[in-house]
């Protein structure tokens, strides 16, 4: 896939959570395009707040040294900025977008659109099986980041550190599910 820099039309979009897989980007951004991947150094994934359509903590990228958050390059047509933002939730105040440079896999750095929890969790004390349930994100939203993950080509590594994160065993909501024909495959 050859990257390229947004143009007055479009934007970068890094993706990190459900937004990695297609089928979901799609019902908000109709016009986006993966154009690879990449990894936002010096952050770390993490989940905190509730989210009802999800049932449980969403995810969101707190800064922290010596990490990485790898996810998928979309190019999205401005137009879909307004449908991506509401989607986000940014006029409720739950994300925030923010412009941060993407390494992407063959060392370039593009500047993406990325959306941070306005309030992120403290640093989580442990291991992932002792994440608190309020951290814990549904088994729905895992499953979908995760074929996200499988279907953008993340790394096999991290792909597999996304299967261990610890979810609450909630479905959510089921409108919504159906939508992205999703099936529960993570134990």
């Amino acid at each position: 896939m050859v990257l390229t820099e947004a143009t007055s039309s479009t934007f970068n979009y890094f993706a990190f959570g459900s937004n990695l897989f297609l089928k979901r980007i799609r019902m908000e951004s109709p016009s986006a395009v993966r154009k690879g991947i990449g990894y936002l150094e010096d952050y770390r994934l993490d989940f905190f707040h509730y989210a009802a359509r999800w049932r449980g903590a969403p995810a969101t990228i707190v800064e922290d040294k010596g990490h990485r958050v790898w996810g998928a390059i979309w190019q999205i047509n401005i137009e879909n900025l307004p449908d991506l933002d509401k989607q986000e939730g940014v006029h409720n105040q739950v994300y925030k977008p923010l412009t941060l440079p993407i390494r992407t896999s063959s060392g370039e750095v593009l500047q993406c659109r990325i959306y941070q929890l306005v309030k992120n969790p403290p640093k989580l004390e442990g291991t992932e099986s002792g994440r608190p349930f309020e951290r814990q994100p549904s088994k729905t939203y895992m499953n979908i980041i995760v074929r996200g993950a499988i279907e953008s080509g993340l790394p096999s590594d991290y792909v597999e550190k996304l299967k261990t994160i610890k979810h609450n065993g909630h479905s959510g909501d089921p409108h919504f599910e159906i939508d992205l024909a999703v099936q529960d495959k993570l134990p």
